[in-house]
């Protein structure tokens, strides 16, 4: 597993989690482990700094020892808005973003990233099946287009990332590692799994 230089890992821990009765969804514990420290412990290997992004409980968090940033806007307005606060705060160039409910990522996600990025401010992954945009690498030249956009209203992110010029890498021969954890019972099928 190589370590891509001038990256940061951040864990998107500061959703709502409605679909899992709005409990605070990185918390939730998958074979005795909570499941950010799933995506941690397989990110962190992969990039120079690591951070969580998160919007309850940050004491908890905060006892990793790793950075802690919350929403510099009201009321959870999705997985952007964490994506700007965490880029706003930090004086990184690249950012890893990364799920709380993903929690068996692969090991050559930042690398085949960032070498398939071809110039791009913006890349996700795609599963073969489906585009997973929050697991993303972006550049903090975006700041400005991301305020504007959230300014606006807006809140798609596959839309605001397609937009700034971004596109997917190919992760069809890892489509299982992205399965992701949105209910309790997802939770329930997948103990036992590593």
């Amino acid at each position: 597993m190589n370590q891509c230089r001038g990256v940061t890992g951040i864990v998107l821990a500061g959703g709502r989690a409605t679909r899992m009765g709005g409990k605070d969804k990185g918390l939730q514990l998958l074979n005795g482990k909570p499941l950010w420290q799933h995506v941690a412990a397989t990110l962190s290997g992969q990039v120079e700094m690591m951070a969580i992004s998160a919007n309850r409980h940050i004491e908890i968090y905060q006892q990793s020892g790793y950075p802690v940033f919350q929403d510099s806007l009201a009321d959870y307005p999705g997985p952007l808005a964490g994506m700007l606060s965490v880029m706003q705060q930090s004086d990184e160039e690249w950012f890893l973003f990364c799920p709380c409910d993903t929690p068996f990522i692969p090991s050559c996600l930042a690398e085949r990233l960032t070498h398939q990025r071809k110039n791009a401010p913006v890349v996700w992954v795609y599963d073969g099946e489906r585009d997973h945009p929050t697991i993303a690498l972006m550049n903090r030249t975006l700041i400005p287009e991301l305020q504007d956009y959230l300014a606006a209203g807006e809140r798609r992110v596959m839309v605001f990332m397609r937009q700034s010029g971004g596109h997917s890498v190919d992760f069809s021969d890892l489509k299982s590692a992205f399965i992701n954890v949105n209910t309790t019972e997802d939770l329930q099928t997948m103990q036992g799994k590593e």
